[in-house]
């Protein structure tokens, strides 16, 4: 306890000091001299208002406005826009109606055969082709002997103008000498007599199988048994040319089929390869005399 009031004493002590220290200081003659030089201090009471005796009147306390600092809004940055891809216009091209591919039909059929064609012997070695053309006018409804019609041909050295050589000569020979006759006159006979005869040079194949689908057989001009002869060139004495060949011989063509040919031949009636009769036709240039029926 006694202690306690030791502690106080001091303190109070110390706060005399303090307190005549600060006296001296502010009633000294200096600081007394400036404090009464000062202005008056006069007080309004009204808010915010304080007048000194000196001209200066304080601005009454305004709040501070705060002007709001324009925000930049950035301008868009134009960003160029690209030229527009031209597309390319698709022009359609119509696509082409399919017409459906149709095989060719043959215009006639795959094999023929004239089955009421009737032929006969021949009377002379060099008599076929009237012996040939008596058969086929019989067949078309006209009727003349071989003899007939061998003795009415015009004779030359020149087988496209008449017949050349004898009738009676041996076989296989060769103009000027005994020889025959090549369809030309043979025709030219037959029309005078009645028939639509045509003579044919270079006839070919497809058309023979027309006749004879048609039921009209075809008088030929080929080698004997439908053999084989070199051509040969023979110039006539009235200039002109043509090709001959040793055994030349007649045949009617009464049928064929897809690789063979059948033919009449001096009374007989047989069948041969299409190969071996091409060739053998074609040796005199495939030489025919068709009747239009």
């Amino acid at each position: 306890m006694r202690f306690v009031k030791w502690l106080l004493f001091l303190a109070f002590s110390i706060l005399l000091l303090v307190f005549a220290a600060g006296a001296s200081y502010y009633f000294s003659p200096p600081l007394l001299s400036s404090i009464l030089q000062a202005p008056t201090l006069i007080i309004d009471y009204s808010p915010f208002s304080i007048n000194h005796s000196a001209t200066h009147t304080p601005t009454p306390f305004q709040p501070q406005t705060y002007t709001p600092t324009a925000t930049l809004t950035p301008t868009p940055t134009h960003t160029p826009s690209p030229a527009p891809t031209q597309t390319p216009t698709l022009t359609l091209t119509p696509t082409p109606t399919l017409t459906p591919s149709l095989t060719p039909t043959s215009p006639f059929p795959a094999s023929a055969y004239i089955g009421n064609f009737n032929g006969f012997p021949q009377t002379y070695n060099l008599s076929c082709e009237s012996r040939s053309a008596s058969d086929l006018a019989a067949y078309f409804g006209v009727e003349f002997s071989e003899l007939a019609f061998l003795w009415a041909l015009p004779t030359s050295d020149n087988p496209n103008k008449g017949f050349v050589g004898s009738v009676t000569d041996a076989l296989g020979g060769l103009p000027p000498n005994g020889y025959g006759v090549h369809a030309g006159p043979v025709a030219d006979l037959m029309r005078a007599w009645g028939l639509s005869a045509t003579a044919h040079f270079g006839l070919s194949y497809e058309h023979l199988q027309t006749e004879i689908a048609a039921g009209r057989p075809v008088m030929i001009w080929a080698i004997r048994e439908l053999g084989y002869s070199d051509p040969v060139s023979y110039t006539s004495s009235d200039g002109e040319t043509s090709i001959v060949a040793r055994y030349e011989h007649t045949f009617i063509v009464i049928g064929y089929g897809p690789d063979y040919i059948t033919v009449e031949d001096n009374g007989r009636i047989y069948s041969v390869s299409l190969n071996q009769f091409l060739t053998s036709w074609g040796i005199l240039g495939n030489m025919a005399v068709t009747i239009d029926g």
